[in-house]
């Protein structure tokens, strides 16, 4: 089959050589209850992560470059993918949360095919989708956690070479924003969408745009604002990005959630900006 699952399109059969996203098959790195997602999302047995290796969009700065770049992981067939689906739900997972799974698509779709688990199914993305990828992960999707990287594409030429990485992610997170909301009555996320901002060092003006954008969706969604950027990644070339963000930076976004009259927000703590929130891959 030839691959046109991201917005590169690159026609790689992935059955026999890796696309532009670097891999083959199905590769990941590790699958485990994670508590560090927003709260609805971990809630109280934590979120039943499984890391997929390979990237199509390879951030400089990708707090998870060793996935990104495969240059680690484990490869698995299909229905080992759906026995991990079920494994995760036995061990208590509050949901199965596919981390990465834009070049994958495919793949899950028949995974879950073979096993389908009693519990919310998260799509969690860098946000560089095709609708029509999109249409195909809305068949077993719950809950969408996109990222909205950035808005400027100077930005994102700089950081990933995919200049046109907003004109994809606004019109896919507009379609994953309306995901209908539904709650428990104590707080636990069953459908919906949370969209994920990261600040970055000198680019607090993107990061209102973003704030801006985010104002125009439904207000079910939810907007999660990141301070925990930490350099990290092929960064030597990229003099900004080998400090954490200032308080100031962050305080001018969280002026703009103000303004905008954001309603449903999580507001990461100053002080995230760490390396614990980074896994230890397994494979």
């Amino acid at each position: 089959m030839n691959c046109t699952q991201c917005p590169i399109a690159c026609g790689a059969d992935r059955a026999v050589k890796a696309g532009a996203c670097g891999v083959s098959g199905i590769r990941i790195a590790k699958y485990y209850l994670h508590p560090f997602e927003e709260p609805p999302v971990s809630f109280k047995n934590g979120s039943g992560c499984i890391f997929f290796c390979g990237c199509s969009l390879k951030c400089v700065f990708c707090q998870n470059y060793s996935l990104s770049r495969n240059t680690r992981g484990k490869d698995i067939s299909v229905a080992q993918l759906a026995e991990i689906f079920k494994e995760l739900e036995e061990r208590g997972a509050e949901n199965i949360n596919l981390v990465n799974p834009t070049h994958y698509v495919g793949e899950i779709a028949k995974a879950f095919e073979i096993y389908r688990p009693n519990i919310p199914v998260v799509y969690n993305t860098h946000g560089y989708e095709t609708l029509e990828s999109l249409k195909k992960a809305d068949s077993f999707t719950d809950i969408y956690l996109p990222d909205l990287k950035f808005t400027d594409p100077l930005l994102a030429r700089r950081y990933t070479a995919r200049a046109d990485y907003a004109e994809y992610t606004l019109p896919a997170i507009r379609f994953m924003a309306e995901k209908q909301l539904k709650m428990t009555e104590d707080g636990k996320m069953l459908s919906g969408c949370i969209v994920r901002h990261l600040v970055l060092p000198l680019a607090s003006y993107d990061s209102v745009n973003v704030v801006k954008f985010i104002s125009t969706l439904p207000e079910s969604v939810h907007f999660s604002l990141m301070s925990q950027y930490t350099p990290f990644g092929k960064i030597e070339n990229y003099k900004e990005l080998q400090r954490k963000i200032t308080k100031r930076e962050y305080e001018k976004v969280l002026s703009a959630v103000e303004e905008y009259g954001l309603k449903n927000v999580f507001i990461q703590d100053y002080d995230s900006a760490e390396q614990t929130f980074i896994p230890d891959w397994d494979f």
